[in-house]
């Protein structure tokens, strides 16, 4: 049986990330995934005979660069159908908004003189703020406390960084970090497309309405994103979702990293009161000196691991983690070509049709409903690059927002609703749609956790909320990647940064078992 310095539980991009990085250390590190091919959500699959559909994200928004250079991802296969991808808010009257460039730079469109600059000075804003915030993403936070290993450099670096920004714009930044994103964009803006738009962007993916308190952070971290050099950028990799993983594991495997499919970790192997190894479905046993878990921090420590090596405090903080999954993924085979009246198919498509909608599609989903008038964001990969349909068909994805939770889905009814008040939607944007579809997927949070293992169907392994966030993330006290058992380390979505086909989380976690464990 081979021998290895470390196992990786869980071959999504942040396990294959943190591989990456520790097999450079001169480690011998094996991954273990329970699935056919390593990739987790950023896998896609034939969905209806001939139509391939990207995984849960369809996008790039923020792969690491420490990534994408780390493992010469473009050695390996990844190539960009498009890049700097614009972003269109859709009008039922064809009267569309377009956001061209990084995160917006330009307006194009029916748009008012004073709009534009109203856009242009609070767009400068919040990209000042994200730059402030984009450092933050590839550092261990800090325990808040003496003497444990904070890198005190680096924090003094990004605390007097964020401290020059000079008086006012220190407190504004610090105002902005705690506000509703709804509140900020009445403020500053009219058009109702443009509200919708940056409203649905701050709390895609999260179990917030734009008048939730903190959510403007969460535009502010899209922001802070980067995909092939470029900050708030959008990008399509060519080859769809799948190709991104497929280029990690590539690059993985070339580097001496051993991949197993098909390999579903049951538990944990616990000695001495410190974590040697895993046990696989099947029985076979495993062991390695550092154990490191990619996977979610409520399925790590209440399934694999199990209460009984754990205190009950921290037992109790762990199962009272937040992972509310809010959204839900729909996959369309069309026939024939959709007319969104007349909007650019190659664009990132977005049916918000203003802040107020948003909120109204989040009231819903908090009392367990389907919402009347759900908001989504559309991406038809077949119109970028041939592969994902037949020639002259279609594949659309929609993230759709908000969905009723895992909790809540407990009859075929609310899942049928669902459907059909989404459908209805998208006729009214695109009409006659609904005759083009000739095969369809519907992922409700429930349908994401049992098909991806993300506990309550979140996809970054537990809420990206302001209290888990940083150095409260997963819970206080193991937000270094380190966990509460020697020998067990964390390196997934559950960690700062969060989610995303990023591979932060895992580089982060690698660094830090660099530092501290020896080989």
């Amino acid at each position: 049986m081979p021998s290895f310095d470390a196992i990786i539980i869980g071959g999504g991009t942040n396990g294959l990330a943190c591989a990456a990085r520790l097999q450079t250390s001169g480690r011998k590190v094996l991954v273990l995934e329970s699935g056919s091919a390593p990739g987790g959500g950023a896998l896609g699959a034939e969905f209806a005979p001939g139509y391939r559909a990207p995984g849960l994200a369809h996008l790039v928004t923020m792969l690491d660069a420490r990534v994408e250079m780390g493992m010469g991802l473009s050695r390996h296969g990844l190539t960009w159908a498009a890049t700097d991808l614009p972003s269109t808010a859709l009008s039922a009257t064809g009267d569309h908004l377009v956001l061209e460039g990084a995160a917006g730079e330009r307006l194009s469109g029916a748009v008012s003189a004073e709009e534009r600059q109203s856009w242009a000075a609070l767009r400068t804003e919040l990209m000042a703020f994200a730059d402030v915030l984009a450092p933050f993403k590839a550092l261990t936070p800090p325990r808040l406390a003496r003497g444990v290993g904070n890198d005190v450099w680096q924090l003094g670096k990004l605390g007097l960084r964020t401290r020059m920004m000079g008086k006012h714009r220190f407190r504004e930044f610090l105002r902005m970090l705690l506000i509703n994103v709804h509140d900020v964009l009445n403020d500053e803006l009219t058009d109702p497309r443009l509200k919708g738009l940056l409203a649905h962007d701050a709390v895609l993916g999260t179990w917030l309405g734009p008048r939730s308190p903190n959510s403007l952070i969460h535009l502010l971290n899209r922001f802070a994103g980067q995909v092939a050099g470029k900050r708030a950028s959008l990008a399509v990799p060519a080859g769809g979702m799948g190709a991104v993983a497929a280029a990690m594991a590539a690059s993985v495997t070339a580097s001496g990293v051993t991949i197993r499919t098909g390999a579903a970790v049951a538990g944990l192997i616990v000695e001495g009161d410190r974590a040697v190894g895993v046990t696989l479905a099947t029985g076979e046993a495993l062991r390695a000196a550092t154990i490191i878990s990619a996977i979610s921090p409520k399925a790590t420590f209440l399934s694999l691991l199990g209460p009984r090596h754990l205190d009950t405090g921290f037992v109790n903080r762990i199962r009272h983690m937040k992972s509310r999954g809010g959204a839900a993924k729909l996959h369309l085979a069309l026939k024939g070509r959709p007319d969104f009246r007349g909007a650019d198919l190659r664009s990132r498509l977005v049916i918000a049709p203003d802040e107020q909608a948003v909120e109204l599609a989040f009231n819903a989903v908090k009392y367990g409903e389907a919402p009347d008038r759900p908001v989504m964001e559309i991406l038809l990969p077949s119109a970028f690059e041939g592969g994902h349909a037949p020639d002259g068909h279609h594949v659309l994805s929609a993230i759709v927002q908000f969905a009723p939770c895992r909790d809540a889905v407990g009859t075929d009814a609310i899942r049928k609703r669902y459907r059909n008040q989404t459908l209805a939607v998208l006729e009214e944007y695109a009409p006659g749609i609904t005759g083009l579809i000739v095969g369809e997927e519907l992922l409700l949070p429930a349908d994401i956790e049992a098909r991806y293992g993300m506990v309550g169907g979140n996809w970054h392994h537990g809420e990206l909320s302001v209290e888990q966030m940083f150095f409260l993330r997963p819970v206080p006290g193991i937000a270094q990647y380190q966990g509460p058992v020697p020998g067990l380390w964390l390196a997934g979505a559950g960690c700062h940064p969060g989610g995303g086909i990023s591979g932060a989380a895992g580089w982060n976690a690698a660094e830090r078992i660099v530092r501290e464990v020896r080989s």
